[in-house]
């Protein structure tokens, strides 16, 4: 399914890129660090189910940026009032890296804002024996690199990384990543309140992780797992960091069988 389209919602002057497709009930999709690559496979299969919202996080891509918003907690006070403005409550989420770190920050301090909720390779949690790899010092191919088990196992990875990058392209990685150092670099990429946070979170509550994150230790998915009353940990086999790239078929049957 190739039917999703492209608009602004703006929030107060804000005006956020948004894409969406599919129908159905809503579904919200949160980006991580790498910004939002577009319409993906995985996207697509979750659109033939409900209506997918991707949105930017501002700051990312076609989003801008409120000069006031420096912090992961900014951020979800920021995405409690977008998703007032988009008429969406009580929502089923999917939240990948960074963006499942937000989807945890909203989860604790807006409690009615989603039904669901999950977290794939999710940051925001410190690990207690290993470590979040220090993407920030690395350059963009590196953190390619590094994100995937076996590339030749992922459908879209020649599209998404074989070619060349364009001038443009270049220019809203390197704002992309702008805007990820803004909000992740001290502490890096977690937040110490959050584990205890999540105690309150009661809503269903999914963590997806593939078994090779090299990203973001499959530690810290035991942890969420740990935080969250009641939640599931699914991991996935032979996968690393994006799974939503590198094994969308096993993704989205997880996802799927869970927001069912």
């Amino acid at each position: 399914m190739d039917d999703w389209t492209e608009e602004i919602v703006s929030v107060d002057g804000t005006g956020v890129q948004l894409l969406k497709g599919g129908a159905g009930k809503p579904l919200l999709v949160l980006h991580g660090e790498e910004g939002n690559p577009g319409w993906l496979r995985y996207q697509r299969a979750l659109a033939e189910r409900y209506q997918v919202y991707a949105p930017s996080h501002p700051g990312f891509g076609g989003s801008d940026r409120p000069d006031w918003l420096e912090t992961m907690g900014d951020m979800a006070c920021f995405y409690s009032w977008l998703l007032e403005e988009m008429g969406l409550d009580c929502v089923p989420v999917v939240g990948f890296s960074m963006g499942g770190w937000l989807a945890a920050e909203i989860a604790v301090s807006c409690p009615h804002a989603f039904s669901r909720l999950v977290l794939v390779g999710a940051s925001g949690i410190k690990p207690v024996e290993g470590e979040i790899a220090d993407i920030f010092i690395m350059s963009p191919q590196q953190i390619v690199e590094k994100s995937f088990f076996d590339p030749q196992q992922s459908p879209e990875y020649e599209e998404l990384y074989g070619r060349e990058a364009t001038p443009e392209l270049v220019e809203s990685r390197t704002r992309d990543r702008e805007m990820a150092v803004r909000l992740g670099w001290k502490p890096y990429m977690h937040d110490l309140r959050l584990p205890s946070l999540l105690r309150r979170v009661r809503i269903p509550s999914l963590v997806v992780w593939g078994r090779q994150d090299a990203i973001v230790p499959l530690e810290c998915g035991g942890l969420y797992q740990k935080a969250i009353p009641g939640s599931t940990l699914k991991i996935l086999e032979n996968c690393g960091h994006s799974p939503q790239i590198e094994k969308p078929g096993k993704l989205v049957e997880a996802a799927l069988q869970f927001l069912a």
